[in-house]
């Protein structure tokens, strides 16, 4: 037997080895000397061995337990290198957790342990000479005397198995994967750590109570040392590892011996913290955290501590209902004490729990919780729940107030834990309160939204009440003490006072926890409230009046309130008509310069030109102070000069006209009181502003909803019936049944609605961008409130566009009237022997000086795009109203020096307006006044011929119709036929 060669088996797999020349056939006669070298590259994911693929092997070898990697390897050669490949061991390593957990220093202590041991092992042993190892490609057999229960142990086995030819693994030979070994492979990782845990295992054979005596005999390590070997031990004997076939056996008789350790650390950490040994209590929690298996359960030394302190066992101090006044008032002093007891608590327990406890643990976080939702939660639910029942909208303060109160626990839990962790996310401490108080919310954000839309219903029900009873009293007099912003030089400073007066209003704070008066810091409007609703009322400029003016100023305003109204204590006229200016009598209606741009204008110096100054009749500057009273300090505003704002006193009619006030179809009062209720629901909603998640979309969505319910409840309830009705009385107006000629009474009062509506817009956007801006991205055309802003100003424009239209028409037909009433039957046909004057008629002057006042009141209220409409379609229809005037008339020679007078002055009109389209068109109207003094007929035939004279506006059909009111036609009618149409119908033509 021995002259037989052994067999050697051709490899069915390809191998990069070179092949010898008698490897076309099936077995060898000699072995080969060379060993075929080892394979250089994993075998890719999307090669198959067997019928797997390479990626499912690799998964079942990360989930087999450690002693059956052996046999699975053991199947093919394949499978054998494939179970030393690094991505099967990388995957067991991390989920080991060693790195993570940060515990390589435990099997650093014990590896070190172990060296310790073997060198003293080896200066007992006998001397040895080394041999050296030869591998004969049948692995490791060094460990075939272990015991008889580890041979089927992966480390009982040696860390070695073989194949046929293929050493699989080899914990004694030359592949480096040994302890001392030269690569620090994932595999090699694993095979030092299962080396050293290996043997601790033992331990926990013995009975439970001496399982730790046996882990640690004396002299006993400390406990942070204890704590970390037990958790290394504890991931060692995981589901993720299976280091052993009966590693659940031993994980349970672990997890035994780490409760016993967890109640000896509960007990040392409960005698340290009754003597007040922050030392002993923080070497317990540190032992303790180190053991704890981390989520799904709360840490019980933790939970133990912060269940022992006094604070949750005295609610019966704090009495919530204490924060109501007798007349069911909210007060929130109680509140105030009770927050300051919980906040000293939290500030005391919590600096102990930064310093005691592991900054991981999240004590203060967890006591936190703890202390918001057991005390600081129960004590807000019965207080919500008695404002509840007291109405909703004490329930809505009582809901904000709490809140914003809650918060003061964020700054608390913030500067305690950054003692230890300067780095402390806010976002932490803030979850503790918006956790606390998230089963509030929905009932408030839904009970916030129909508390704005009750209160905007029933501001514009008591208006439209208001309104009706006004128009009930047709035979009363107008209010005398009313300012009109007609009744300023300017009504765009008028405006800007207003908007100056508003914006300061709107940086006033809004108090939302409630307080007494002497512990107020800051001021509060409050809804409801008499001094709230006098002291906005302030900013209506038709308020200014001396004596409505001091009423409604001084008549319990509060000390903060005051003093942003006192910028309009210029505006104040003394006497007893305030602001009113008659525009109906008296006067030449001029209010500034005719002509000049609003970017002339000395708005800001408030100067008015010399020129109207010398055209007013005797008018005197009114010059007065707002006297405003504090209920605090009772004191006045000093007075101070007027300025461009002033107003003129006049006298009103004696008689008026019964007619509706158009003006006061809209309540600045009304606008003010919807958007102050808006603003302070608003700023209730603002303080949850910061809260995250669903909610916080919540919250926002709310915010957007309350300022469109504003806009609608303004635009749809309020400014459009309002300019509907002005509309309506507008069309019904009838020049020849009102004495006055100068003015249209309906007109004058829809240009001041125009600016009470400018004035509306104006608030709307400055609240816009000083509220609501901040909140949302006022680009963003999609977005529901920047819709519906649009929306609001569209439907103002309507409005104004639609009375516009409306104006315009009572305005010419006034003109028409004044034109036919004051025009003589011959004024264009005066006697041959009267003196001449060019001077324009006295139709023309008052035609003008009506259509002069009407257009400088719509100046500086709308658009320059509006109001160059406007302006065109007055032109427009005064040339039809002169054209139609002109054929009415019967012209002399005389006459037509006068005609082209008034045309002249007609013209000088229009072009102050500064609109080219229609100064163009007057211009050639003015030429037509040419053809009323040209005396020789065959002249006036060419000029009616010639069509560029006129630039097309008139055809010579149409000028022959004017020629023909002329006094002398008849003579020169044949003329005249014969030069234009080269014949005479009496003469060359034949009726047969």
């Amino acid at each position: 037997m021995d002259k037989f060669a052994t067999l050697e088996p051709v490899r069915l797999y390809h191998s990069p080895a070179p092949v010898p020349s008698a490897a076309s056939k099936r077995f060898s006669l000699h072995k080969s000397s060379a060993p075929a070298p080892a394979r250089t590259h994993a075998p890719a994911p999307f090669q198959v061995i067997g019928r797997l693929p390479v990626d499912v092997h690799i998964l079942i070898l990360t989930h087999l337990a450690v002693p059956d990697i052996p046999a699975y390897a053991r199947c093919s050669r394949a499978l054998g290198n494939l179970a030393r490949d690094e991505r099967v061991w990388e995957a067991r390593w991390k989920a080991f957790g060693v790195e993570k957990a940060r515990l390589g220093d435990v099997l650093d202590a014990l590896d070190d342990k172990l060296k310790v041991q073997n060198g003293l092992d080896r200066t007992h042993a006998p001397p040895t000479l080394a041999a050296e190892s030869v591998d004969d490609d049948f692995g490791d057999f060094a460990a075939a005397g272990a015991n008889a229960d580890e041979m089927g142990d992966f480390v009982g086995g040696g860390f070695g198995f073989s194949t046929p030819r293929t050493p699989a693994f080899s914990f004694n030979g030359g592949t480096g994967f040994g302890l001392a070994g030269s690569g620090k492979t994932f595999r090699s990782q694993y095979i030092r750590a299962h080396t050293l845990l290996k043997p601790l295992l033992a331990a926990l054979d013995a009975p439970p109570h001496a399982v730790l005596s046996s882990l640690f005999p004396s002299p006993a390590p400390p406990l942070r040392s204890q704590a970390h070997t037990l958790r290394l031990l504890s991931r060692f004997l995981s589901p993720a590892v299976k280091p052993l076939r009966k590693w659940e056996t031993l994980s349970a008789a672990l997890r035994a011996a780490i409760d016993r350790f967890e109640d000896g650390l509960l007990t040392a950490f409960d005698v340290a913290d009754g003597k007040g040994d922050e030392a002993g209590m923080r070497e317990a929690a540190e032992a303790s955290w180190e053991v704890w298996d981390g989520p799904g359960a709360e840490w019980e030394l933790g939970k133990v501590w912060a269940e022992k302190r006094e604070i949750f066992y005295e609610q019966s101090k704090w009495k919530p209902l204490d924060n109501f006044t007798a007349d069911a008032e909210l007060d929130f002093t109680a509140m105030d004490e009770f927050i300051a007891d919980i906040l000293a608590a939290l500030e005391e327990h919590g600096s102990r729990a930064v310093r005691v406890f592991p900054p991981d643990a999240n004590v203060l976080i967890s006591f936190s919780d703890r202390l918001a939702n057991e005390v600081v939660g129960e004590y807000i639910t019965s207080l919500l729940t008695r404002a509840r029942e007291i109405s909703n909208e004490v329930f809505l303060k009582a809901t904000a107030a709490s809140f914003k109160e809650a918060l003061r626990m964020v700054d608390v839990i913030v500067k305690v834990a950054s003692a230890k962790d300067p780095q402390f996310p806010k976002t932490m401490a803030e979850d503790v309160v918006y956790r606390m108080f998230e089963p509030n919310m929905d009932e408030y954000l839904d009970e916030e939204v129909e508390f704005v839309k009750q209160s905007f219903e029933m501001t514009c029900r008591a208006w439209e009440k208001t309104l009706s009873e006004h128009r009930v009293e047709t035979n009363a007099s107008p209010n005398t003490e009313t300012a009109r912003f007609l009744g300023s030089h300017n009504p765009a400073q008028v405006k800007r006072t207003v908007l100056a007066s508003f914006t300061d209003v709107l940086l006033l704070p809004v108090t939302i926890v409630p307080r007494t008066v002497g512990k107020a810091v800051g001021a509060a409007i409050t809804t409801g409230s008499s001094a709230a609703v006098q002291g906005i009322q302030m900013l209506n400029p038709q308020r200014w009046g001396a004596t409505g003016g001091g009423s409604s100023g001084g008549g319990g305003s509060s000390g903060q309130g005051a003093f942003p109204f006192s910028r309009m204590s210029s505006w104040n006229s003394s006497g007893k008509d305030g602001y009113v200016r008659d525009f109906e009598k008296g006067g030449d209606g001029m209010l500034f310069d005719i002509g000049a741009d609003e970017e002339e204008e000395e708005d800001e110096k408030g100067t008015v030109s010399e020129k109207v100054s010398e055209k007013r009749e005797s008018t005197a500057t009114a010059r007065s102070s707002l006297t405003v009273s504090t209920s605090a300090e009772s004191m006045s505003t000093s007075a101070t000069s007027a300025d461009s704002g002033s107003a003129r006193n006049s006298t009103l009619n004696a008689n008026p006209p019964v007619l509706d006030n158009l003006d006061l179809l809209l309540s600045l009062d009304t606008a003010l009181e919807l958007i102050h209720a808006d603003r302070e629901s608003m700023k209730r909603a603002e303080t949850f502003s910061g809260y995250p998640g669903t909610y916080g979309h919540r919250v926002r969505d709310t915010i957007e909803e309350i300022f469109v319910l504003l806009l609608q409840a303004l635009g749809e309830r309020h400014i459009k019936p309002g300019f509907d009705t002005a509309i309506q009385q507008m069309k019904s107006y009838k020049p020849a049944e009102h004495e006055e000629t100068k003015s249209v009474a309906p007109l004058l009062q829809f240009f001041e609605l125009v600016h009470i509506g400018d004035t509306m817009q104006s608030m709307i956007q400055v609240y816009f961008d000083k509220e609501l801006a901040p909140h949302i991205d006022r680009h963003d055309f999609l977005n529901t409130v920047v819709r519906e802003k649009k929306h609001f100003e569209d439907v103002l424009d309507d409005c104004v566009a639609g009375g516009l239209n409306a104006a315009t028409d009572a305005l010419m037909n006034q003109v028409e009237h004044i034109i036919l009433k004051l025009t003589k039957p011959r004024e264009y046909y005066p006697p041959e022997d009267s003196p001449l004057e060019l001077g324009p008629t006295e139709g023309c002057r008052e035609a003008i000086k009506c259509l002069q006042m009407h257009c400088q009141l719509l100046k500086g209220s709308t658009s320059k795009e509006v109001l160059e409409v406007f302006y065109q379609e007055v032109g427009i229809r005064l040339i039809a109203i002169l054209q139609k005037h002109l054929k009415r008339q019967i012209i002399s020679l005389n006459g037509g020096f006068q005609v082209i007078a008034d045309l002249n002055a007609y013209h000088s009109f229009i072009a102050s307006l500064r609109v080219a389209s229609i100064t163009s068109e007057f211009a050639y109207l003015k030429m037509l006044g040419h053809v009323y003094v040209v005396e020789d007929a065959k002249d006036l035939a060419q000029i009616v011929r010639d069509v560029t004279r006129y630039g097309g506006a008139y055809r010579p059909e149409d000028i022959y119709e004017f020629i023909q009111r002329r006094s002398d036609w008849k003579k020169i009618e044949k003329t005249v036929d014969k030069t234009m149409y080269n014949l005479s119908f009496k003469e060359d033509c034949l009726v047969c």
